[in-house]
């Protein structure tokens, strides 16, 4: 009986050592195996293009379908890479993979992307707009051709009574309400964004264009080397510089004498020369790279703005200009005055017209502090 006993637990003990050593075997053994070919991972296979589409297609669609990705795309072979002329935040990748710039064509959701744009737009018209002057601005936009992509903000929030009108299927619009032309271009018309476009019209909304053509305008701002230009303004409406108003008997002019007495005691600064109106300005490309770091989040109605244009190209009293052939009307309509709230007693307008003349006053303050601060660092404040 004694000597069963014995015998049953040896047999256990060795029955016990066999499948531990059996399982360092298994496991050293797929050690092996697993070093001997390429590692897997469920994410991609490399596969004909044609099959690519089904194949994403599949993997969205059914839950057992899963697709490998070989050693050579794992995250373990991708190059350490750093590329400190990268743009900021992109320095860790390949400036072959780097697209800096955007821009605001309309694309299909379908098809080869490269042919996606029978005709790229070569400018850019924006106009801040509200509904009770959509008609103005249906007058307005028949006047630009093919070659400029139009972008509407909408500041009264309202945009599907827009698509009557054919040209508003192939437009941009922007709804925010309550807002101006400047808040919409400091956030929406970054230069990284609007650089395909050689020159760019912001607008505002109570302009008539009958005596206007967008395609003329252009040719004759170039003709001139005009970097930041208006249209002439008609004489008789809504004209408040005389550098503005548009002289009969020339293509452009750059500068006048006869504005009011103590205004020009130079005549190559404002408002006297290198100025124009913020109601209808044209930038090229490289004006506008600049004027659009000028603008300050917080002054969104622009005033002092037109003063500082000047320093963004040079020199300004021949690259600013007012196109006199090509003119239009400003009809002086507070549309956008009416979107402000009535305060002690006051309407409206009233209240947006004096946040106005203080913006005007807090923007020529802060470029002053800048100027000096600048010169302080360089020892010469």
């Amino acid at each position: 009986m004694g000597t069963m006993h014995r015998s049953g637990v040896f047999k256990k003990t060795n029955d016990s050592a066999r499948l531990i050593i059996t399982t360092i075997l298994g496991v050293v053994f797929g050690f092996f195996i697993g070093i001997s070919f390429p590692s897997v991972s469920l994410y991609k296979i490399h596969s004909p293009s044609s099959l690519r589409s089904s194949l994403d297609v599949a993997t969205s669609n059914d839950k057992d379908f899963f697709i490998v990705r070989s050693t050579e795309t794992t995250g373990g072979n991708v190059p350490k890479i750093y590329v400190p002329t990268n743009p900021r935040g992109a320095e860790l990748l390949p400036p072959g993979i780097v697209v800096p710039e955007s821009d605001l064509y309309l694309r299909r959701l379908w098809g080869e992307p490269s042919e996606d744009l029978k005709k790229k737009p070569k400018y850019l018209v924006a106009f801040t707009v509200g509904i009770d002057q959509m008609n103005n601005i249906d007058a307005c936009l028949k006047k630009f051709s093919e070659d400029f992509q139009i972008l509407l903000f909408h500041y009264d929030g309202r945009t599907t009574e827009w698509d009557q009108f054919e040209w508003s299927k192939n437009a941009i619009h922007v709804s925010v309400k309550k807002q101006t032309k400047w808040w919409y271009a400091k956030r929406f018309l970054h230069p990284d964004v609007v650089a395909p476009y050689e020159y760019i019209f912001i607008w505002d909304e109570d302009l008539g264009v009958e005596h206007f053509n967008a395609e003329r305008y252009i040719e004759l701002v170039k003709k001139h080397g005009l970097e930041i230009s208006q249209p002439g303004l008609e004489p008789n409406n809504g004209l408040t510089w005389q550098m503005t108003k548009r002289r009969g008997d020339q293509e452009v002019h750059k500068r006048v004498t006869d504005e009011k007495p103590g205004w020009c005691s130079d005549p190559h600064l404002p408002p006297c020369a290198a100025f124009v109106e913020i109601m209808a300005p044209v930038f090229s490309r490289e004006a506008w790279r600049c004027v659009w770091y000028m603008i300050q989040n917080d002054l969104v109605h622009g005033w002092g703005l037109d003063f500082a244009l000047r320093r963004c190209v040079e020199p300004a009293h021949e690259k600013i200009g007012v196109v006199d052939s090509q003119w239009i009307i400003h009809k002086v309509i507070p549309s956008l005055g009416n979107q402000g709230k009535p305060e002690d007693g006051k309407a409206p307008w009233e209240g947006v017209r004096t946040r106005c003349k203080n913006e005007w006053s807090m923007f020529q303050n802060r470029l002053a502090s800048a100027d000096k601060a600048y010169l302080a660092q360089l020892g010469k404040g």
